[in-house]
């Protein structure tokens, strides 16, 4: 299985996460000339508009997924939120950890971790 393809599988896992936990999914693969947004979502919970960055790893063997959304892409996604809406409204920033494992060619999650406003 291709990067891309456990890419797009890990961002699929991130949104049903989302949805299950009271989040609307209103946009996935949010795309701008400066970057893209892999999940943008509202908290039920707040009214907050979200944008998600999903890391799909399958260790920690070169430390945790969160920790490679680095400074420079922090700022792409904030560029990019920022084309998307008003900075006035009440946003955050999260990012979602997905975990997996490989059998027989198909990927099995193994664990998903939500941090809630990331940067």
């Amino acid at each position: 299985m291709d990067k891309k393809t456990i890419g797009n599988n890990g961002e699929e896992a991130a949104a049903r996460y989302l949805l299950r936990n009271g989040y609307a999914v209103l946009e996935r693969n949010f795309s701008t000339r400066v970057g893209e947004i892999d999940i943008i979502a509202k908290d039920s919970r707040d009214g907050c508009l979200v944008f998600v960055e999903v890391k799909t790893r399958k260790s920690r063997d070169y430390g945790d997924a969160f920790e490679f959304v680095d400074s420079r892409k922090q700022q792409r996604l904030k560029r990019a939120a920022e084309l998307y809406c008003a900075w006035d409204m009440y946003m955050r920033f999260d990012v979602i950890e997905v975990y997996y494992t490989m059998r027989d060619n198909i990927m099995y999650v193994l664990e998903i971790n939500h941090i809630e406003d990331a940067f």
